[in-house]
């Protein structure tokens, strides 16, 4: 036994590519996409989809735009070939998709594919055998000659096969399985003798899916792989060099992208990352990485969490909350710092209008996807007075003027304190109307008034208050309408209140306009105290400001 376990492992070896390019690359164009949901996703799942359930993720892969699509496994069962061989004879394979099968390199499982597919109008046939080290010697006995006969004759399997069906448009792809452990002569070896068999040409190029079945080491020791055969492979323009990451090591997505630069044409994967063990590579995530980076990916996802329904129903597994751009809280802020920037980045985008997205810790626009604004930002007992003052925008139309936002905080903060829990925006509203008096909060309200101007310019406030329950006339006289009313109500009341500072502004556009005024004020012990009054009256919104104000009084 090893007193320190970790020395059982041994490191990847090094990749002989001197002047190697991809680190150089970027990504300019989207790759072919082939979906993998209905097969190796579907192969990953505690109880497999049904054919109701293999139909609904079919329609949206479609829907999403995909183009490839490995919809199953037609050998490994009845429902598998009842499905497949259904849905290539229902018309319901749109004229642009080309439906994918996979099959072991075994003849009998070969004829068992094709002929699930008899009367198909187009379609890739994919097989594959294990190339790497381990399988051969541990799983099949195998030295490199008998390996690459199984991939030989295999290929004359399906070519026989294919001749026999020449009304179908045939696609070919072959994965020497386990190539990221595979030596790489061995799978340039391989491939190219499949290649004698197939006999691709640039305008009818086979396929290559050159998989990282079991991740084994840091992403760039793939794109040294990718680039090596790439480089090395006969008839390069003959081959569609395709990726199939696996996510062992959590990089998955990060091996897809530096693959890609590689020179990779396509990438297999499935939607959220499904798959066996950790799970293939996540095309949602890689797609719309491409997507914040100017290049659009060809797919669409701007309903997602649509996609992230069918998803979980057709497979019974949750998008994790913090999914990357699909999660339920990936555009959520709780922090107060983080709220404020946020905040200060939606007026910044508001007032540049250029078209440019470039708001601080959200590095897509939600509505890209289809996602509202409203839970951006969220309250709870890390929240700062940006994210409570973002939500009142969000949800009332308030804008609340800085000192306000400072003011009202410690109150949210005191009520998330209480309750221990997140705030939604009806907490918040009614600890607003609590805090101001507004509504049925309002122990002075107004009834009814009057302005009129003096022969000498001051003006004149009349007017009817239920003070308490009881109503009062009151009347008052200053240089303009908030000083003449704040005059009567210190007087009706007994307070000593001085307006330090007012501001108002519109909610909303149209016919439907209403005001919200804001009375910053200080008390006979030079205490703040803040008013607010909304009404479709701007006059009248300032009165009811000044009667906030008096009422916190």
């Amino acid at each position: 036994m090893l007193s320190d376990p970790s020395q059982k492992y041994r490191p990847f070896p090094q990749i002989d590519l001197p002047n190697r390019q991809w680190p150089s690359q970027t990504i300019t164009k989207p790759p072919r996409w082939l979906s993998t949901d209905m097969r190796d996703g579907n192969q990953a799942l505690i109880d497999p989809m049904d054919s109701e359930k293999k139909q609904r993720m079919f329609d949206l892969l479609c829907k999403l735009g995909l183009k490839e699509i490995e919809v199953g496994f037609p050998s490994a069962g009845a429902t598998e070939f009842d499905y497949i061989s259904g849905l290539v004879r229902s018309g319901r394979v749109p004229a642009d998709v080309w439906p994918q099968v996979l099959t072991q390199a075994r003849q009998d499982l070969i004829e068992t594919t094709f002929k699930s597919l008899d009367g198909a109008e187009r379609a890739i046939v994919h097989y594959y055998n294990a190339t790497a080290p381990a399988w051969r010697q541990i799983v099949f006995n195998l030295d490199y000659a008998g390996c690459k006969a199984i991939a030989v004759q295999a290929a004359k399997w399906v070519r026989d096969e294919a001749a026999r069906r020449p009304n179908t448009d045939w696609q070919f792809e072959y994965s020497p399985e386990c190539f990221s452990t595979t030596e790489l002569e061995f799978s340039v070896e391989v491939c190219e003798a499949v290649m004698d068999i197939l006999q691709p040409t640039p305008d009818k190029p086979i396929i290559f899916n050159l998989p990282a079945t079991v991740e084994a080491a840091t992403p760039n020791f793939y794109a040294d792989q990718i680039e090596w055969f790439g480089r090395h492979i006969r008839n390069r323009a003959s081959c569609v060099i395709s990726l199939h990451p696996h996510n062992d090591r959590g990089t998955g997505v990060a091996a897809a992208e530096l693959a890609m630069m590689a020179g990779a044409d396509r990438v297999e994967g499935c939607l959220f990352g499904n798959g066996e063990r950790t799970g293939n590579c996540d095309l949602v995530t890689l797609a719309l990485n491409m997507y914040t980076q100017g290049v659009h990916p060809g797919l669409d996802f701007s309903d997602i969490d649509e996609v992230i329904q069918t998803v979980e129903y057709c497979t019974q597994l949750p998008v994790h909350q913090r999914h990357a751009y699909g999660g339920e809280l990936v555009f959520t802020a709780f922090s107060g710092s983080h709220q404020d920037a946020i905040k200060k980045g939606f007026a910044h985008q508001e007032q540049r209008n250029d078209g440019l997205w470039n708001v601080p810790y959200l590095p897509i626009d939600p509505a890209d996807l289809g996602r509202s604004y409203e839970a951006v930002i969220r309250v709870n007992s890390q929240s700062g007075k940006g994210g409570v003052a973002w939500v009142l925008e969000q949800d009332q139309g308030l804008k609340l003027p800085k000192r306000l936002q400072a003011h009202f905080s410690k109150y949210v903060q005191e009520l998330a304190d209480e309750t221990s829990r997140e705030l939604n925006a009806a907490d918040i509203w009614g600890c607003f109307q609590r805090t101001y008096h507004l509504g049925s909060e309002e122990y002075i309200r107004l009834e009814e008034y009057t302005e009129t101007k003096a022969a000498d310019g001051a003006r004149l406030f009349a007017g009817t208050l239920n003070i308490g329950g009881e109503r009062r006339s009151v009347s008052g006289r200053g240089n303009g309408l908030i000083s003449s009313v704040l005059a009567a109500v210190n007087d009706a009341c007994g307070l000593a209140l001085e307006v330090q500072d007012y501001t108002e502004h519109a909610i909303g556009h149209g016919t439907n306009v209403r005001a919200a005024a804001y009375v910053e004020c200080k008390d006979a012990g030079g205490r703040t105290v803040w008013g607010i009054g909304i009404d479709e009256d701007v006059a009248t919104a300032s009165v009811r400001a000044v009667l906030s104000a008096a009422n916190t009084c």
